[in-house]
């Protein structure tokens, strides 16, 4: 019988193997490239890997892809400093397609090692790219992919995740005035319950409670994408507590004998030293982060 064989009396077909490099999802060919993916993902040998992909990149073989995985495989080893040193000196190298998931890459590795100023400056930077259409390589939407599976994202969802990432940061320098400003920017773009969660907690620290709670409702009353989420409703529960918790206290607290004038000047002094947010309802979110003051006339 062609193409079959008879065992037991039932024809059965005999399967086909797939490549190698099919199965180990190694790009194919014997190149420096393809020798670090395969010590990389074969033999997880993750040091031999980044002399490879050095090697690959040095070559000239598939710089953009070597670069980016290295630095992958280096911030894992907790080599972040060299990782960001590396994509630094060899993005010059890779083609103008790959910079800004080069950009990406940075963001991440400074975000690892707390590099908070250089990471709110790449932020930035990415939203002004979108603002001069230059992001995407000029298209409308763009091929992400998350947990090996590919989906597209929009302009409108990437200007949200940007400004996200950018509320973070600035939270992470305990600077809730702006961050407050870029979470409220975001969630007038793509809102959702995540970064709810992240604006309720900038104004808890502002003794901002009311609109604070009225951002956990929202959440509570499903208005929001991702309200179901149940850590993300254990987040809510737990910022509703810390909020009756600091409401209950400022009630109790016998208020500082400070004129509101003093009070004003010395608050708007220390935000002129420290913040460089953005807040105008008149201007585009891509507008150069403008000072305190300029938030004041608005």
């Amino acid at each position: 019988m062609k193409g079959s064989a008879m065992k037991n009396g039932c024809p059965w077909k005999v399967e086909k193997q797939e490549p190698y490099h099919v199965i180990h999802k190694l790009p194919p060919g014997d190149s420096p490239y393809v020798r670090a993916k395969h010590v990389q993902l074969v033999q997880k040998d993750p040091e031999a890997a980044i002399v490879l992909f050095w090697k690959a990149i040095n070559a000239g073989d598939r710089v953009d892809s070597a670069l980016k995985d290295m630095a992958i495989v280096l911030k894992q080893l907790d080599r972040t400093e060299e990782a960001i040193e590396a994509v630094k000196s060899f993005r010059d190298r890779c083609s103008k397609q790959a910079q800004e998931s080069l950009d990406n890459v940075l963001i991440d590795l400074y975000k690892k090692c707390g590099r908070l100023e250089e990471q709110i400056e790449l932020l930035k930077q990415k939203l002004r790219m979108i603002n001069q259409g230059e992001a995407f390589n000029g298209k409308a939407t763009k091929t992400a992919r998350s947990h090996g599976k590919k989906f597209q994202v929009t302009i409108k969802q990437e200007t949200s995740r940007i400004l996200g990432n950018l509320g973070w940061a600035y939270m992470q320098q305990t600077n809730f005035a702006a961050a407050e400003v870029v979470y409220h920017k975001a969630q007038q773009i793509d809102p959702d319950a995540n970064k709810a969660c992240n604006l309720c907690l900038c104004l808890i620290k502002q003794t901002q409670y009311a609109e604070a709670r009225s951002v956990l409702e929202d959440i509570f009353q499903g208005k929001l994408s991702g309200s179901d989420d149940p850590k993300t409703r254990n987040r809510a529960d737990e910022l509703l507590k810390e909020l009756e918790q600091c409401q209950s206290t400022a009630l109790s607290t016998t208020p500082l004998e400070l004129s509101l004038e003093d009070a004003f000047v010395e608050g708007l002094d220390q935000l002129m030293n420290h913040l460089a947010p953005f807040r105008s309802r008149r201007l585009p979110i891509f507008e150069e982060i403008s000072t305190y003051r300029d938030q004041l006339a608005c």
